[in-house]
């Protein structure tokens, strides 16, 4: 192949990692954004359940969200529930405030199993959620 020919190929070569990589990035910014977002939002429902709810109810609900965790297989949540059974039994707002700090970042870790556990989580928190508040039809 004559040095020309290389230099094309190599090119080409570039020029498809290179495309590849914008999209990667592209991607990785669109989850980054997604999961920002649904945390915003996680928090926001938390803050607001934490207030208006009784000590009974979030224990339920949390007990309701472990046992979901639990018959999808996610056993790696076990920190997730002894701290949140440690929070369940300190029940105060700073307490419950600490939990989710801690889980937040525990699942602020790098890499992909991190991200589809915690979307995992998160999809689990709504199932429980909808099971014990179903929207009215």
């Amino acid at each position: 192949m004559s040095e020309q020919g290389k230099n094309n190929e190599w090119d080409s070569l570039w020029g498809e990692y290179t495309k590849s990589l914008e999209n990667w990035k592209s991607l990785f910014e669109q989850i980054q954004n997604a999961s920002n977002d649904m945390q915003s939002k996680f928090n926001s429902v938390w803050d607001k359940a934490t207030v208006e709810s009784s000590a009974e109810t979030m224990k339920l609900f949390g007990e309701n969200w472990q046992k979901a965790l639990n018959d999808a297989g996610m056993n790696s949540f076990k920190e997730f529930g002894e701290n949140w059974q440690k929070a369940l039994n300190d029940t105060n707002t700073a307490t419950f405030k600490q939990f989710t700090e801690n889980w937040q970042k525990a699942l602020s870790s790098s890499g992909l199993e991190q991200m589809n556990a915690y979307g995992e989580m998160m999809k689990k928190f709504a199932e429980t959620w909808t099971s014990m508040w179903p929207k009215s039809q």
